[in-house]
């Protein structure tokens, strides 16, 4: 009867270490500098339009992009990322 008894608990042990434990990790929260929406492009101010000040405006617009192209760019990176270490824990 203890032979019994003790393969009982063998086999119970066993079985509940081949029982997956369900693990649901939590995605990744995005950076607070990758929700800024990008500024609006300057336009050019005054009623006498200068070649200097069109100049000026196209500049900062250029640098305007460029910063918000950066963003953009680690944006994507940094969520591909996530989601492969996320898909990763999945597995």
């Amino acid at each position: 009867m203890k032979y019994l008894i003790a393969i009982i608990f063998l086999l119970s042990g066993c079985a509940s270490l081949e029982t997956p434990v369900p693990v649901a990790p939590k995605f990744p929260d995005v950076p607070k500098e990758l929700l800024e929406k990008c500024p609006k492009l300057i336009l050019i101010q005054g009623e006498a339009v200068t070649l200097s000040s069109v100049i000026k405006t196209t500049v900062e617009n250029y640098t305007l992009y460029h910063e918000c192209s950066v963003k953009q760019e680690h944006w994507i990176e940094w969520y591909n990322s996530q989601k492969r270490i996320y898909e990763d824990l999945k597995k």
